[in-house]
């Protein structure tokens, strides 16, 4: 058992701090911009919440954090309140948040400073992933902090790998991304084909789903999209988030990423619809709106 501290507790870090203490046996401390929440989780699984990165952080062996973006990641770190200011020598901080490489470089610097490890550790799996203790874990950092914190992250991973330096596990991420973008783009196009040929869309997606064309997408949301039901899962904002991390630093390194950026194009005509806080299979719907192509 170590003592351990989670700072966000959206709809991924909630479970993910709740696996520390039902699955690790940790003792943990919460921290959450809206304290009603900290109190939530504390009176679920026990625990205690603070009232600042920094006192959650105090005394710990390791600090996890799933916050929004890159600006809410520095606030909750180095920020006058920030978790780095109450780290402990030799303490680990892993962030699950989804990110740029280059915050994750900075913090990593930072963290050395201090005498203490950071580790760059976005994941995929989405809200059912982590409710569920299924998380796929991609690593950027030293080894050596890496093995400490393997045995923290696999209390809501089925996979925790390290993908490199600092900075690999975002880059990593990045590389999820763009490949669910194109599969999401090409199974609405492939459904919403189905449909104006006058299949039955279940007869198709029984007959192709075991072969070439099988993903992920299709097993987990061929159904929600044939019936227009978006409600639930990875929103739109935070794709278009991630997409656009990827997009700069494609352009940083001369990476070509030409459907990822229309991808992202389609993404927004789906957030002018409405659908910002949609699924990501939202993309059928913007074709099935008239004068869309």
């Amino acid at each position: 058992m170590a003592k351990v501290a989670f700072i966000g507790l959206g709809v991924m870090g909630y479970p993910m701090a709740g696996f520390l203490k039902t699955k690790g046996g940790h003792e943990v401390t919460v921290y959450n911009r809206t304290t009603p929440k900290a109190e939530k989780w504390v009176s679920e699984y026990g625990g205690s919440h603070a009232l600042t990165p920094r006192e959650a952080a105090e005394g710990c062996d390791f600090v996890l954090a799933c916050v929004g973006n890159d600006d809410d990641l520095r606030s909750v770190t180095t920020g006058p309140d920030g978790a780095f200011q109450g780290l402990k020598q030799g303490a680990v901080f892993i962030d699950h948040t989804t990110a740029s490489a280059e915050v994750a470089r900075e913090l990593h610097a930072a963290a050395k400073e201090r005498n203490c490890s950071f580790i760059d550790a976005p994941v995929s799996g989405g809200q059912a992933g982590a409710e569920n203790g299924v998380l796929t874990v991609m690593c950027g950092g030293d080894q050596n902090a890496f093995d400490k914190a393997k045995p923290v992250i696999e209390c809501f991973a089925k996979f925790a790998g390290l993908m490199g330096a600092s900075g690999a596990g975002q880059l990593t991420k990045m590389v999820n991304q763009i490949c669910i973008a194109g599969l999401v783009q090409g199974l609405s196009e492939a459904i919403h084909f189905a449909k104006k040929a006058d299949l039955d869309v279940p007869t198709v997606i029984s007959a192709i789903k075991g072969g070439a064309a099988q993903s992920w997408q299709m097993e987990n949301r061929w159904e929600t999209m044939n019936e227009g039901k978006f409600d639930f899962g990875f929103a739109v904002d935070w794709m278009r988030k991630d997409l656009g991390i990827c997009l700069k630093t494609a352009n940083e390194t001369g990476a070509r990423l030409p459907v990822t950026a229309l991808v992202d194009q389609f993404y927004a005509d789906v957030q002018t619809m409405g659908g910002n806080r949609w699924d990501t299979s939202s993309l059928i719907a913007r074709l099935e709106t008239t004068g869309k192509k």
